[in-house]
């Protein structure tokens, strides 16, 4: 089960992430007003949630700076309404997963009834941002519907790996730090990407150092890349809760009609790597 929430994640990762990083995606906050990217991320993030407060969404979010959200709500919603951005990123979305792939209308008639099956069946307590978004999984436009399914299905995961991070007693800027010393993600943009200090970087360093999870150097030691893997694994454990409804059989379908979509969004060249989502090409081995 584990080895499959794995795959899940590498099959469905992709087709969400264009929301980050195709170009009418990422112009959205500009277009409705908002300052820029970041606010338009942190109001299209939260908006299944409604107009929610700067302290709930650092709290759900996990690895950003409290500060970087402060900054854009709850600006946002003086601007734009929950409601509106919600439908911009669906539709902005569907028209990047399009453009990337004109059959993929034909191909959602295969893929939507086993997503929808299990984010139906999958227990929402304590998984607050995959709870908001699975009540959004109702668009007629199969395109969208997709998408929005594939986005309930990597919040799942995302809240269980922050019930891992918070039970391994790492808070976000130590698990950013941790992950980039283990070569996950690119530590050079990773502190300003996430809206941290230097001197918060620093600190979370300082106490990874000392519990023998980073070197002098500021690299994952054995320690910490056990550690990195301890919590992937915990993370696939956790996230494998998904699958539990669906025959195994049905899921390795399942898994084997999303590839070729996922290859063809890969081919596309849409998303960076490396990546601060810390998403390995499907060919290569997931870094500790």
């Amino acid at each position: 089960m584990e080895l499959h929430a794995r795959s899940l994640w590498l099959l469905t990762e992709p087709l969400h992430a264009v929301c980050y990083f195709d170009d009418h995606c990422r112009a959205m906050g500009k277009d409705l007003g908002l300052k820029g990217f970041w606010m338009g991320y942190f109001a299209a993030r939260t908006a299944p949630m409604g107009a929610v407060e700067p302290a709930a969404a650092t709290a759900v979010l996990g690895v950003f700076a409290p500060g970087m959200v402060a900054r854009a709500l709850p600006a946002a919603w003086s601007v734009v309404s929950p409601a509106h951005v919600l439908d911009e990123r669906g539709s902005r979305a569907a028209r990047a997963l399009r453009g990337i792939d004109p059959e993929l209308e034909q191909r959602a008639a295969e893929l939507l009834p086993p997503l929808q099956a299990i984010v139906d069946e999958a227990p929402g307590t304590a998984r607050p941002l995959f709870a908001a978004n699975r009540a959004l999984c109702d668009h007629a436009d199969p395109v969208e519907r997709l998408w929005q399914l594939v986005t309930a299905v990597r919040e799942f995961r995302g809240d269980a790996h922050l019930a891992v991070l918070a039970d391994e007693g790492l808070d976000g800027c130590e698990a950013l730090v941790l992950a980039a010393a283990a070569g996950r993600v690119p530590g050079d943009t990773m502190r300003q990407d996430r809206g941290w200090s230097e001197e918060e970087w620093a600190a979370a360093a300082d106490r990874l150092r000392a519990r023998d999870l980073v070197d002098a150097r500021g690299e994952a030691t054995e320690h910490g890349r056990t550690e990195r893997e301890r919590i992937e694994a915990a993370t696939d454990r956790l996230a494998g809760r998904l699958l539990h409804s669906l025959p195994e059989a049905q899921t390795e379908a399942m898994l084997h009609s999303l590839e070729p979509v996922v290859r063809r969004i890969l081919a596309a060249e849409v998303l960076p790597f490396p990546n601060p989502i810390g998403l390995p090409h499907l060919d290569e081995p997931m870094p500790h």
